[in-house]
């Protein structure tokens, strides 16, 4: 897919880019809108930022404290995501846990999201072929003896709108493996007020808004609850970053028009956008 757009650089002229101009709404919580907005930027889009969700802090510790203060009774931690890192790393930071508690755990992380994990620990065990949570099932099984190994699943607490089939779709696989699963929250999704969005909403509406990129399945259901009609979204491209999001909106009743292959990170997504445009079908 590289080598078929037009190879660039900071001097490249942006009407020569594959996404000149393309007003590309981004719907990803601030930490990761920053990313996928530069990646954008990058192919001549003009990223428009409206985070339908916000990640934050735990309002409440305890459970979180006890599993870390026993960490070192587990055998695997599989990381879902970014936020899940930090928030599991500061935490421990906070209270004072030596990271010598890891040194018989097995650490798991998807794609890019392995380099924070290494800056944290200096350590990651596993990371998947297929970055999603069904990549790392299928790794795991792979591995002898498995079945009995006490896993550690670090996880958001979803307020505000259902949680997505995501996390508990891993749990499931893993008791299936044999695991003992301990899903634990270690920060909270929630959705934001449509109301901060008047001019957003009303571009979507216009059809002034080309692509919108849908990074998590989470992101789809709360920006589902600021629309009035799903019938805005038809003069939109919509576009998925990877297959299991794509999946979920389109059992949300959303037409899904670009999926990427590589969802290890962004710019795969964003190449993925630029080639639907470099040779639409």
């Amino acid at each position: 897919m590289h080598s078929q757009l037009r190879k660039t650089n900071l001097l490249t002229a942006s009407c020569l880019l594959p996404l000149y101009n393309k007003r590309i709404l981004v719907t990803a919580p601030r930490n990761y809108a920053s990313r996928l907005s530069a990646q954008i930027i990058s192919q001549g889009g003009l990223p428009i930022l409206m985070p339908t969700i916000e990640t934050c802090n735990l309002s409440n510790y305890t459970y979180l404290d006890a599993a870390l203060k026993t960490i070192s009774q587990f055998d695997w931690i599989t990381f879902t995501s970014r936020n899940g890192i930090i928030a599991f790393f500061e935490r421990m930071y906070e209270l004072n846990i030596c990271l010598s508690q890891l040194q018989n755990c097995q650490l798991c992380a998807l794609g890019k999201d392995a380099d924070i994990l290494l800056s944290f620990c200096d350590k990651v065990d596993l990371i998947p072929k297929e970055s999603s949570p069904k990549g790392i099932v299928n790794e795991l099984c792979q591995i002898p003896g498995i079945a009995g190994k006490k896993v550690l699943v670090p996880a958001p607490e979803v307020i505000g709108i259902p949680e997505p089939n995501v996390v508990p779709n891993l749990i499931a696989d893993l008791q299936k493996l044999g695991m003992q699963v301990t899903r634990i929250s270690t920060y909270i999704t929630q959705c934001l007020d449509k109301n901060i969005y008047p001019l957003e909403l009303s571009l979507i509406s216009q059809g002034l808004i080309d692509v919108i990129a849908f990074s998590s399945t989470a992101e789809i259901t709360s920006f589902l609850t600021m629309l009035n009609s799903k019938s805005e979204l038809e003069k939109c491209i919509i576009a998925c970053f990877g297959p299991y999001t794509a999946a979920n909106a389109k059992n949300m009743g959303i037409n899904v028009d670009i999926v990427s292959t590589d969802f290890s990170s962004f710019e795969g997504f964003v190449q993925a956008i630029a080639q639907f445009y470099h040779h639409p079908e």
